[in-house]
């Protein structure tokens, strides 16, 4: 018999200076606190050996609560969901029973990615079973989302809410709770869905490969194939922390610095009106605020009738910029660009040639300008919009 133990060291957090709530690691080390794993059964095959019996991956602080997963090669997706559920107060120190025996899985609590059943009210979370087709659109209408769900996708659309109410403190009824729950299933999860079903990300040959997925780092924590060793749980506890540590730091990310700035794009778009009565124009008192992503967002769920097109901003040098909204997110074609006639012109000939005070330039695409006050920047746009009112023909470019 062979006894193999090892620790997954703690998470750290870089400590956010956000007036929104933060992560708290003390709440994560406690999640992710030293497994080891219990006496392993192994059985020898010439060279190379593997355990016949069900794995054990267990904290020191056992509660009874049983998780169940697959044995043998691991995957992102049921890794990503057995994380997901240890953050739980209710799983916090479940055992991973890592089988594919029906007699040990009826035992758990709870099992992810094997055993071909989805009942959500007896916590079975399958997906391989032929019947299923479940996405997160067709178990929740009103999401957009329509991968085919994984064990991860599955875990999160049923658990996520109250993932992200222990990991941030918001509370589950709070709006801002909801928008990181979607962000996060787009963001994060939906990828390891698709890789797991084998879902394109595009049609046809891809110019490139792209080999450093989470989904495939994860699968490299696999023995390999000519390994004399084929077991699989460090591995297993190397990709539960990967994963983690990912996770966490994303949600991190999106809760201390891409939430935020939601909040202040969503704040000028609700006073862009007292900027410019034409309500095209937003104002950024602080300039850095990465604002395109929230804007079209916003834009839908504001029902903003009039395409905003130019956003107000202070550069590093106390002077200020005028930029064009682009068409969409992955296009540089814009809303509305600057006029043709002051591409590429600057300081005083461009201020003679508008006829506004104080310009410092215009890009020779016409998508950016600059002028050393608010004033002049806020009549930039002005003046454009006028231009393509009297003639729409010299609207986007």
């Amino acid at each position: 018999m062979w006894c193999l133990r090892a620790c997954v060291t703690g998470l750290k957090l870089t400590k956010s200076t956000s007036s929104v709530a933060t992560i708290k690691p003390e709440s994560i080390l406690r999640r992710l606190n030293c497994c080891r794993l219990l006496s392993v059964d192994v059985t020898r095959t010439g060279s190379r050996y593997m355990s016949t019996e069900p794995k054990r991956i267990r904290t020191d602080n056992m509660t009874g609560k049983k998780i169940g997963t697959h044995n043998g090669t691991f995957h992102c997706d049921e890794v990503l969901a057995c994380f997901f559920l240890r953050q739980l107060p209710e799983y916090t120190d479940a055992e991973i029973i890592r089988t594919r025996d029906p007699a040990q899985l009826a035992e758990c609590d709870i099992v992810v990615d094997v055993g071909g059943e989805f009942d959500p009210k007896k916590h079975r979370y399958d997906h391989h079973q032929r019947t299923f087709a479940d996405t997160f659109h067709s178990l929740c209408p009103e999401k957009p989302w329509v991968t085919k769900l994984s064990s991860a996708g599955l875990v999160y659309l049923h658990f996520g809410r109250r993932l992200l109410t222990q990991l941030t403190q918001l509370k589950e009824d709070d709006r801002q709770l909801e928008v990181l729950y979607d962000k996060l299933y787009e963001n994060f999860v939906e990828e390891v869905d698709a890789v797991d079903n084998g879902i394109s990300q595009c049609e046809g040959e891809a110019r490139y490969t792209v080999s450093t997925t989470l989904s495939a780092r994860v699968g490299h924590l696999n023995p390999c194939w000519n390994s004399k060793s084929q077991d699989t749980e460090e591995g297993f506890r190397k990709a539960l922390k990967i994963v983690g540590e990912e996770f966490l730091d994303r949600l991190d990310f999106y809760k201390s610095s891409w939430l935020p700035a939601r909040v202040v794009v969503e704040e000028a778009v609700k006073e862009r009106h007292q900027i410019d009565p034409s309500g095209e124009v937003l104002l950024f008192s602080q300039g850095g605020c990465p604002w395109k992503e929230h804007l079209f967002a916003l834009e839908t769920d504001l029902q903003v009738e009039t395409p905003i097109k130019f956003v107000l901003y202070p550069d590093q040098n106390g002077q200020w910029r005028v930029q064009c909204v682009p068409a969409g997110l992955n296009t540089f074609q814009n809303r509305l660009s600057l006029p043709e006639e002051w591409r590429g012109v600057r300081d005083e000939a461009l201020s003679e040639l508008s006829g506004i005070k104080d310009c410092i330039f215009v890009h020779a695409s016409g998508f950016i300008g600059g002028n050393k006050t608010q004033e002049g920047a806020l009549e930039m746009a002005r003046r454009t919009l006028q231009g393509a009112a009297q003639s729409p023909a010299n609207g986007s470019s």
